[in-house]
């Protein structure tokens, strides 16, 4: 707007200063005192025109320099809290890394604890293995013992039976 209202405003100069030259041509050429009148009103009409335009186009620049102003510091602000977003951002991709390396840290940690249990379980297995043929064993050992305490048992039942025989027998 303001390169326009400047072409503008320089149009009408030239314009304005054809005329002037046209006026004093005609003035030379002896021109007649009306219409020497009506040049030099026709004169002060465009001066008139001319000042209205320059107002015009110092108003328009002032508002065009204020809006830029404005606009300038619109952008700024943008600026700034685009700054101050990237940073947030940035803390809280620290962040995130922080707590992503403590949590492979854990996971390490865990594993290595899972390795030792799974050893550890194992071991157990190997251990509850030989428990159990021990035990195998000892049921086993158990039931000899127990067919041998029966027979001893039955043994001494007819021992008994033996001695409830004789012992009347030898006392007679």
């Amino acid at each position: 707007q303001l390169l326009e209202a400047k072409a503008g405003l320089s149009l009408a100069q030239a314009q304005h200063t054809l005329q002037l030259q046209q006026a004093k041509a005609q003035i030379n050429n002896m021109v007649p005192k009306k219409q020497f009148e009506q040049l030099q009103n026709t004169l002060r009409e465009e001066q008139c025109k001319t000042q209205q335009l320059q107002e015009s186009l110092q108003l328009q620049a002032e508002q065009t320099c204020r809006q830029l102003v404005r606009t300038q510091e619109e952008h700024e602000q943008l600026l700034q809290a685009a700054v101050e977003q990237a940073e947030g951002l940035e803390q809280s991709l620290r962040n995130a890394e922080a707590v992503l390396v403590e949590r492979a840290a854990q996971l390490r940690d865990a594993q290595a604890q899972l390795s030792r249990n799974k050893l550890l379980i194992e071991e157990l297995r190997g251990e509850n293995r030989r428990f159990a043929m021990a035990l195998q064993a000892a049921e086993l050992k158990h039931r000899s013992m127990e067919e041998k305490n029966q027979l001893l048992e039955e043994q001494a039942s007819a021992l008994k039976q033996l001695i409830g025989k004789i012992t009347p027998a030898s006392l007679s």
